[in-house]
């Protein structure tokens, strides 16, 4: 799909290669940020013990 200039709205339409471009930098976007978010080492030494009375 090229570009044109009757698109609704004044919106341009991408070529189906540079939407995948952009998903995949989306998608490593995302999978790094879980993974910092969701390092299990990271997160069970933030993690505090429970105390003996619970």
């Amino acid at each position: 799909m090229k570009k044109t200039e009757n698109t609704p709205n004044g919106t341009d339409d991408i070529s189906r290669k540079e939407a995948i471009k952009k998903m995949g930098k989306y998608a490593a976007l995302t999978a790094m940020g879980t993974f910092m978010i969701l390092n299990p080492k990271k997160a069970q030494a933030a993690s505090v013990p429970p105390s003996p009375g619970w």
